[in-house]
């Protein structure tokens, strides 16, 4: 069995990011309002634009991608406790149908939390599906009941 590497994702690799993203919507049953090739385009178009803001990590196995995910920096308002706040959110954990339920779901969410550690990060947020919440739970998150959303 060929070894699993998690690392930062390479400008060359960001398609493959974008095939990733694309294969998750149509694995949840989705229907894309675009085609392929014009996501793709977008997707590393974006990606290119918020180099400073979004970090990806590639999960690979030989040269197979089967997984990623997505630290989202976030700068904060200074304080005279700290002047270079940042806080992460961690978006976009993915892995493959097929290679699910082999630990590569908690690997790349301990690479994110390793890279959020390496930043000198705050905190990191995940907005979560059912199904993840106790490999985010086994990593330390928790409810947070000062964490407000409002959805507009």
């Amino acid at each position: 069995m060929d070894e699993v590497t998690i690392r930062t994702a390479r400008d060359d690799e960001l398609p493959l990011l974008a095939d990733m993203r694309w294969r998750w919507v149509i694995d949840r049953g989705d229907e894309p309002d675009t085609t392929r090739d014009a996501f793709v385009t977008a997707f590393v178009t974006w990606a290119r634009a918020h180099v400073e803001a979004h970090q990806p990590l590639i999960m690979l196995r030989g040269g197979t991608v089967i997984g990623m995910a997505w630290l989202a920096l976030q700068p904060r308002v200074p304080s005279p406790r700290s002047t270079d706040r940042v806080t992460g959110d961690l978006q976009c954990v993915y892995v493959a149908p097929e290679h699910r339920s082999a630990g590569h779901g908690d690997r790349l969410i301990e690479a994110a939390l390793a890279r959020a550690r390496e930043l000198g990060l705050e905190s990191v947020t995940v907005h979560s599906s059912e199904r993840a919440v106790t490999a985010y739970e086994r990593r330390g998150f928790a409810v947070s009941p000062r964490l407000l959303q409002l959805r507009l």
